[in-house]
């Protein structure tokens, strides 16, 4: 038989004598637990010009970051030749065998589905080799060092491009490695991936593949994180682990990363069975693709983190065998203070499984002990559920009402100083937490919410083992060693200090798991998507719950007016939460306003046909700004007119027609065998372009095969009367050459021709912004797209 029923003041797993004294020292512990893993997710102080030749210094990368993001240099641009030739001058100052590979390329990924057909870019990448002293495979070190039009790319893609120069003269200055490394700065990322596509499929270093360690950057500061891997990456993790000075990535950001169709140079790479490491810093991210995005707002110590890690892995994937790296599974890692915590991805299930099992014994030995009923058990594990759904949607209506009050951030990523914001999601989720607690505690008892929450985590746990393995650590671990303290607890004196060790032990892994998580979240996802930070700062809290029962009076056992003050000192740190995220938030209000520093961003672009005289100004924002409202009316589809911007609704107003031409089309041959018609024409444009599209009206033709500048391109329909399309970005003067085999072709065939530039300024009817109305980062953004139909 089971032991008796307790009182109320034993449904705890802790109950000890001295409870003040108890909860502030086990708050102490997790705060101090919470601090450490902040501080090492914080970058390195950035070393000075003068640091040691063996070590990357900071302050010698930032001279070539001043040169590179300069000023915008778009791809076949002439400042971006400016760019290619300092970086072409360093490398072959270090004496290293560089040269440019000059080509035309297709792209990677899937950016072209907008414009209706095949991409292509002009590419110049420039490689550099290292030669190794018994090689047994190459590694790449690979950034872009062209910027979007927008912007000047001071930290997209500057800075993984002066990190490759200052990791490719701390090697050259040392001993030669054992393996070649090659450093390969890109063209054309930005427009099609087309400069990483180019090397990785045709470039004869690249024909036996290797490891290629990728850089980038999506913002202006924090950690680099390592968020991408090929696939079976347990070997290259084990080499991060031990050989990044700050190895800060972790398999749920993988997982996640593979979900998502956002693309850069490393899916290139990954497409010809290269295998290697994505990293980029992320925070800041109200200034990517801005004209923001200068030198001048980079944090060196980021700067500094991208070199040591970079340098630290050039060397030792350097040094040992690469035949040997090619591992038959993913790894499970993580972050913890002071390195990175990894194994096997086939322990997941087992382990999910295992904390599952543990947290289902602690449930049989709380009823067996009488601290809980089976009843109040199912109720713990039902009302658990409360806050993990309630925190993420409140957090979601309260960007909402931040949103509705200042509707500039739905075109930023992120707030310019969202640290505000960030702690208020993190408030008002400990708010409906505690003030949860503090309601069901009394009837429910604190054992039973928290085997409650760790019945939740452990579930998660399993879900996540089976859908995202990658991620099933952030679930299991919390939740096996929370069953695990609770049932170390219960074997001991509840009024003794070891179960407030067992929990506060149990909650510390809680916070070393799940901390870097919330943390990291935000700028991965922006506030758009705080309620994800939010859910898993609830899970945190739950993982904790013991812990947090300390703040609380003991359970039970008080009557009258004695129960009613237990009840509202359990309420304070509930209100105190509450009201620290209303303070938060509307302290975030008051601080990120729109300034001449942080202006609003807006979206605006020119199309004009050139064979009507119409023109159009076009914005993709859904509720334009006051300054880009006196410029758009309503909604309106451009597929029909410009079928080289996509399909996308737009909003369109009237504007003056500039004088303007339109690229011409030349026929260099028209040829018929049998039923089909071979049409060869060059597109040339007539002013400085950085793209030109071409569009077949397939009403009139059906495209069969097209050669764009000598390359076959594949067949992309797409519905509306412009059915088959290229994209060439970075056209050179003379234009570009493209055949095209039809069938069914009517008299005349009809083609579509467009070119666009950047720059409004010239522009008839167009008013500067006030200082305080920015551009946003997009790749249309300031375009001024040229067009024109032709018959054949």
């Amino acid at each position: 038989m089971g032991a008796p029923p307790t009182r109320a003041a034993d449904r705890a797993l802790s109950r000890p004598r001295r409870r003040a004294l108890a909860a502030v020292a086990a708050l102490a512990a997790l705060l101090a637990v919470g601090a450490t893993v902040l501080v090492d997710l914080s970058t390195p102080a950035p070393r000075p010009a003068d640091a040691p030749p063996s070590d990357f210094s900071a302050g010698r990368a930032y001279e070539d970051v001043r040169v590179i993001g300069a000023r915008p240099h778009v791809a076949g641009s002439p400042a971006n030749d400016q760019v290619r030739a300092h970086v072409e001058g360093v490398l072959r100052g270090l004496g290293l065998e560089t040269d440019v590979q000059d080509t035309v390329a297709a792209e990677a990924g899937q950016l072209s589905g907008a414009a209706g057909g095949a991409t292509l870019a002009r590419v110049r990448n420039v490689v550099a080799r290292l030669p190794g002293t018994d090689s047994t495979g190459r590694v790449f070190l690979v950034a872009h060092y062209d910027s979007v039009q927008s912007g000047p790319g001071g930290n997209d893609d500057a800075a993984g491009t002066a990190t490759i120069l200052e990791v490719a003269r701390a090697l050259a200055a040392g001993p030669k490695p054992r393996n070649d490394i090659v450093f390969v700065l890109t063209d054309a990322e930005e427009a099609c991936l087309c400069g990483a596509s180019a090397f990785a499929s045709s470039h004869p270093l690249a024909t036996d593949g290797g490891v290629v360690l990728n850089l980038e950057a999506r913002g202006s500061t924090g950690p680099v994180i390592m968020f991408e891997t090929s696939r079976n990456n347990a070997a290259l993790v084990d080499v991060f682990g031990r050989a990044a000075p700050h190895p800060v990535g972790t398999s749920f950001a993988v997982e996640i990363y593979r979900a998502l169709p956002n693309d850069t140079d490393f899916t290139a790479f990954l497409d010809h069975r290269f295998v290697g490491l994505n990293s980029a810093y992320i925070d800041g991210g109200a200034i990517y693709h801005t004209p923001l995005d200068t030198p001048a707002v980079m944090n060196r110590g980021s700067l500094q983190m991208h070199g040591d890690n970079a340098l630290g892995l050039a060397r030792e994937f350097g040094r040992v065998d690469l035949t040997a790296l090619r591992a038959g599974h993913d790894a499970t890692y993580f972050p913890v203070p002071g390195g990175l915590i990894r194994y096997p991805g086939w322990l997941t299930l087992p382990l999910a499984l295992l904390a599952l099992v543990a947290v289902g014994a602690l449930g049989w030995l709380l009823r067996r002990r009488g601290r809980a009923t089976g009843g109040r058990l199912a109720a713990g594990a039902g009302l658990a559920l409360v806050p993990i759904l309630l925190a993420p949607l409140a957090a979601q209506l309260l960007w909402a009402a931040i949103t509705t009050i200042r509707p500039g951030y739905a075109e930023l990523l992120d707030p310019y100083r969202p640290v505000w914001y960030r702690l208020a999601v993190v408030a008002l989720a400990a708010a409906i937490l505690l003030a949860w607690y503090a309601l069901t505690r009394r009837w429910a008892g604190p054992a039973a919410l928290a085997f409650g929450g760790l019945l939740w985590l452990a579930l998660f746990g399993v879900l996540l083992a089976v859908l995202v393995p990658g991620g099933a650590y952030l679930a299991t671990l919390p939740a096996l060693a929370g069953a695990l303290a609770g049932l170390a607890a219960l074997a001991t004196r509840p009024d003794g200090p070891w179960p407030v060790v067992a929990v506060t032990l149990a909650g510390a892994v809680g916070v070393v798991i799940l901390l870097p998580t919330v943390v990291l979240l935000f700028p991965a996802l922006g506030m758009a998507m705080g309620g994800v930070a939010a859910l898993f700062a609830v899970l945190l809290g739950l993982a904790a719950l013991p812990v947090l029962d300390l703040l609380h009076p003991e359970a039970g056992g008080q009557r009258g007016l004695v129960a009613l003050r237990a009840r509202r000192a359990g309420a304070l740190p509930a209100a105190a939460a509450g009201l620290a995220a209303v303070v938060l938030a509307a302290v975030g209000l008051a601080v990120d306003r729109f300034d001449a520093a942080h202006p609003v961003p807006t979206h605006l672009m020119y199309a004009l046909d050139a064979g009507t005289g119409q023109a159009r100004w076009l914005s993709h924002e859904d509720d334009p700004q006051p300054w880009t409202d006196g410029y758009v009316d309503g909604p309106a589809s451009v597929a029909d007119d410009f079928p080289g911007l996509g399909d996308g609704e737009l909003r369109a107003g009237p504007a003056q027609a500039a004088n303007l031409p339109a690229p011409t089309l030349e026929t260099l041959s028209d040829t018929r065998d049998g039923d089909q018609r071979m049409l060869r024409v060059r597109v040339t444009p007539q002013r400085s372009v950085r793209l030109l599209t071409l569009h077949v009206d397939t009403t009139t033709a059906t495209v069969k095969a097209a050669t764009v500048a000598g390359r076959d391109v594949p067949i992309k329909a797409r519905e509306g009367r412009w059915g088959f399309g290229i994209v060439f970005h970075a056209p050179p003067p003379e234009g570009v050459e493209v055949t095209l085999t039809l069938a069914s072709a009517a008299e005349p065939v009809h083609l579509r021709a467009m070119d666009a530039s950047d720059g409004l300024d010239a522009l008839p009817g167009f008013r500067p912004r006030p200082a305080d109305v920015g551009v946003v980062g997009s790749h249309s953004s300031e375009m001024l797209a040229v067009a024109r139909t032709y018959e054949f």
